[in-house]
Parts: structure tokens; sequence; C-alpha cells
């Protein structure tokens, strides 16, 4: 019997230490999960922040400075152009009919001029007359009175021809100007894209009646602007050429390279924020206009630095995960970036500190670690 007892011991002591084993197992397995990041060494970015929207390069109504009646249009919702492509056309047949009319005009006003006029005669006439009273005169013919009156008489004529010259002058470039007029409107009557751009509203169609200034269709240009706009606080240290990174938020976490391209010199009177334009390395297609994000341009860095992701940080505090238990730990910063800020004191290198769903830990928890990807 006693045998049979001290044989029991030992088993029953093995099934307690199994038991305590799985229980461990299992609580370690229930334990919350915590994404981590290390603190690691390397290149803070001091930088400043900003809000962006990317705003088309024009908008503008397509309109026809001469009313009509529509006969052609290539205007499409959606449809891109190129600058000086055909959007529409106006009826041009009365302005066609004015023309030859014109031109009808103008001919037979040249001809008019090239056979000359009467009083070209009467000058002809009337200096041939002069010539023949100064001959008489010299023959003492004649009076030097009369001499005199035939002179007065061939000015007044050559006056008159210089004057139907003048006149013939006139009317034909009046038909010239004319013809110009009527041409260039006609030519108005087609309109044409201003700029490589994108229909995105049509507003007249093919028969419709429109009067002169009315608007038929808006196109909005191909080119795009990416405006970021600064505080005032932090608008001094910024200077063309320097570096960015931008964030659409469209598009998820992405990080797009940004060069500072241009810089308005006064604050929008209504934000008291600064308008900062960028030249971001995107594919335009991606740049559509009203899409928004935030910038973080560069203006100072440090080297061999501690960096832990901007997410870590609340406040002044971070949980540091040793040994899987969590700690609050305050720390002191230094340059901050859109996704990294630079540690001076609180943390040391290789240390854990949870970045991601922060709100649900404390102080003391027990935690299972898995490490995030750098960003």
């Amino acid at each position: 019997m006693a045998a049979k007892k001290s044989s029991f011991l030992p088993k029953f002591i093995v099934f307690l230490i199994v038991i305590a084993v799985g229980v461990g197992v299992i609580l370690q397995w229930m334990r919350p999960e915590a994404l981590v990041a290390e603190v690691m060494r390397g290149r803070a970015v001091d930088a400043v922040p900003g809000s962006v929207v990317v705003e088309a390069g024009f908008i503008m109504d397509i309109k026809s400075e001469i009313g009509g009646r529509l006969i052609f249009t290539a205007l499409e919702p959606g449809k891109r152009f190129k600058e000086g492509e055909v959007l529409v056309k106006i009826d041009t047949g009365d302005i066609e009919l004015e023309l030859e009319k014109l031109e009808s005009d103008f001919a037979a006003a040249r001809r008019r001029v090239e056979i000359g006029s009467s009083t070209t005669l009467e000058l002809a006439n009337a200096r041939d007359n002069l010539r023949n009273l100064e001959r008489l005169s010299a023959l003492g013919q004649i009076s030097d009175n009369e001499i005199i009156q035939s002179r007065r008489a061939v000015q007044q004529v050559e006056q008159l021809v210089a004057l139907e010259a003048v006149a013939n002058q006139n009317m034909l470039e009046g038909y010239e100007n004319q013809l110009l007029v009527k041409r260039r409107q006609s030519d108005k009557m087609t309109v044409r894209a201003p700029f490589d751009g994108v229909v995105s509203e049509v507003i007249a169609r093919p028969g419709d009646l429109i009067g002169g200034g009315s608007p038929i269709a808006r196109l909005i240009s191909t080119s795009r602007t990416v405006e970021a706009r600064i505080s005032e606080e932090n608008f001094a240290g910024i200077a063309v050429g320097q570096s960015a990174a931008v964030r659409f938020l469209g598009y998820g976490d992405e990080l797009y390279e940004a060069t500072v391209a241009q810089i308005l010199p006064t604050a929008d009177a209504e934000t008291q924020r600064y308008v900062v334009y960028l030249r971001v390395a995107v594919d335009p297609v991606l740049l559509v206009p009203g899409i928004t994000g935030e910038v973080s341009i560069v203006v100072g860095e440090r080297d061999n630095t501690l960096i832990i992701p901007r997410r870590a940080l609340f406040g002044s505090n971070v949980y540091v995960v040793t040994g899987g238990v969590v700690e609050l730990r305050q720390v002191r910063t230094g340059f901050t970036s859109l996704n990294a800020v630079e540690i001076t004191e609180g943390l040391v290198e290789g240390e854990l500190v949870i970045v991601d769903r922060i709100d649900i830990f404390r102080a003391g928890d027990r935690i299972n670690t898995v490490l995030a990807t750098a960003d």
C-alpha cells in the first residue's frame, strides 16, 4: 500500500507541472498583441508641416465672341484636346454672303480706279492750255493776267486730282479693312482649344442658337499645381529648392518626393496661411484636381540620432515594451518630420515602442509583440 502511494506522488507532481505549463502557454497565447518598432539611429529631419491641395492649372468657360447657330461640336465630357484643336463651329453662312459682296465691290472699285477719271483729262487739257498761253505771252499777243488765271485753273484741277486720289485710296483701304474684319469674324466662329485640357462640362449642343459670349463648355487644363499652405509661424525657414515629402489622403501612406518650386510672398487674407507651390515626383494622372493631403518641407537635418516612428508618440510620451510588459515613458523630442521624430532623451537604441492602437494599452499590461516593417 505504501509503495502505491510513493509511485503516485511523482506522477501527480508531473501532472501538475504539465497543467502549469499548459496554463502558462494559454495565458501567453491569450495576451494582446502589439505592433512595435525598434528605436534606431539615423538621420533626423526638421520638417515644416502643411496642408496640400491639387489645383488645375486653368479652368475656363469656352465661349464664342460671335453668336450664331452651332453646326458642329467635338465636345464630350472627359474628352481631351490639344491646344489649337477645333472644339465647335458656328454657322458662317451669312458672313460668307457678306464677304462675297464685299469682294465683288472691292474688285469693282479697283477697276474704276485703274480706269481713271475725267478730272485727269481736265488736268491734261488745262496744262495744254497753259502752255499755249505761255507761248503767246512770249510773242506779246496776250496779257499777263490771262497767264495768271490759266495757272490758277491748273492748280485747281491738280488739287481735285489729288483729292480724288486720296478718296480712292481711302475707299480701297476701307474695303480691305471690311474684308479683314469679316474674315476675322468668320475665323472666330471656329472655336479652338486655348490650351491642352479635358472637357468637364458641355453646355451647348449642335443646333443650339447661342449669343456672343455665351458659355459653350468648360475646359480644365491638363497641367496641375500642387499648392501647399503653411502657417505663419513655420513659414520663415522655407526657401525655393528645399526638398519635401507629400502624402495624398486618397493614396494611403505612400510618400512622394517633392521640391519647393515657388513661394508667394503674402499670406491668404482669410486663413493667414502662406502658399508654396511644389514640384512633386508623381504620375500626373494621380494629380486629380481637388485631392488633398499633407506635406513636410525639410528645413534642417541631423545625423546619428535616435529616431522612432511619429505614430508612436502621444503628447510627450511613448509606450515601451520590456520583457513583454508595457511601460509608460516620458521622452524629449527634437526634429519632427511627416513619419518620424527624433528622441533626445528618454529612450535608448534597441528598445521597442508601440506604434499602433496605442489607446488600448496601459502601463503594466503583459503583451506579445510583432515587429513593424520600416516606414
